[in-house]
């Protein structure tokens, strides 16, 4: 069994180091891909991950391979393609940490896998199955993304789902809104950021938003604040779980799927079933989250920022 497999994008970060001596702007290379950094997250404070989907058989899909392999992180349903050519978004930090992004995606092989490509060896024997919503913006991912959910909820896996809205990757926001909507029906526990909450629930107000949500048959709701931390929603009711003061900020590339990661390890560890968990466990669960995520944004990328355990213990 997995404790956690993940499904979707698996790509390149380039993302912005300041500038030369000749005033261009300098990239590095990071690996990324929301569900990548979830599994990688989990992974590191020792959760045993997988991950699904596809990248291009060229220099960037064998290292971002490599890089899964490094950390542990179940690579045998990753598949890598002759045809298309690994995703590639290039990001710009400002001062405050905050990213503007562009894409390299027409198409990427993340959007160009198959339902009967996916490894269900790996699909069939997962206790948490997480996707996002970067699978919905193109054919074939999004059928696949759909047959996948609710096949590993027909298993008896719980369905964890992270929408990341990149405006650029869509038509238009009626086409994103429609699709990133579509997955809530099939969904146990969703996170979304304060800044998606309109565009998932028609509600600006983070309370009234993972109402909603709950109300529409998510079991558990977490809305990340950025630097204000959490709020938690769930049989319950709903309460915000403070963040963490962050002495330096190196970027915010891959700050909520940190969060997430260490969620839903919580949630592995804890032996409950999401019906026997508290209030006081799910603020116990989005605690260390945000420890996860103040530790994460002190270094720059994603995958190479997530801590380790005991990073994230010396923290709390």
């Amino acid at each position: 069994m997995y404790d956690i497999t993940v499904f979707g994008e698996i790509l390149i970060d380039f993302t912005s180091q300041g500038f030369n001596e000749d005033g261009q702007m300098l990239y590095a290379r990071n690996p990324g891909g929301a569900p990548a950094n979830v599994a990688v997250a989990a992974g590191r404070l020792g959760a045993h991950t997988a991950f699904l989907g596809k990248a291009g058989n060229d220099m960037h899909g064998k290292f971002l391979k490599s890089v899964l392999e490094e950390e542990k992180v179940d690579t045998s349903g990753l598949i890598l393609d002759d045809q298309y050519f690994t995703t590639l978004a290039f990001v710009e930090v400002n001062e405050n940490g905050e990213r503007t992004f562009s894409f390299a995606r027409k198409p990427g092989a993340d959007t160009q896998i198959q339902k009967e490509e996916i490894e269900i060896d790996v699909l069939d024997k997962t206790s948490i199955f997480h996707i996002g919503s970067l699978s919905l913006t193109a054919q074939p991912a999004r059928d696949t993304t759909l047959y996948a959910v609710k096949r590993a909820r027909k298993k008896g896996s719980i369905i964890s789902y992270d929408p990341n809205y990149r405006a650029s990757l869509w038509p238009d926001e009626k086409m994103a809104r429609q699709q990133m909507r579509s997955l809530i029906p099939y969904v146990d526990l969703m996170k979304i950021s304060d800044e998606e909450t309109e565009l998932l629930t028609d509600e600006k107000e983070v309370e009234k938003a993972a109402e909603t949500l709950y109300r529409q048959g998510v079991k558990i709701v977490a809305v990340t604040l950025g630097r204000e931390g959490a709020y938690i929603y769930s049989k319950d009711g709903g309460c915000v779980v403070p963040g963490f003061e962050v002495t330096q900020i190196g970027d915010t590339n891959g700050a909520g799927d940190s969060f997430w990661g260490g969620f839903l390890y919580q949630i592995i560890v804890s032996g409950k079933r999401l019906e026997e968990l508290t209030k006081d466990d799910l603020v116990k669960f989005a605690r260390f989250g945000n420890a996860v995520a103040s530790l994460c944004v002190e270094k720059k990328g994603a995958i190479p920022a997530m801590p380790t355990l005991e990073q994230v213990k010396k923290r709390l």
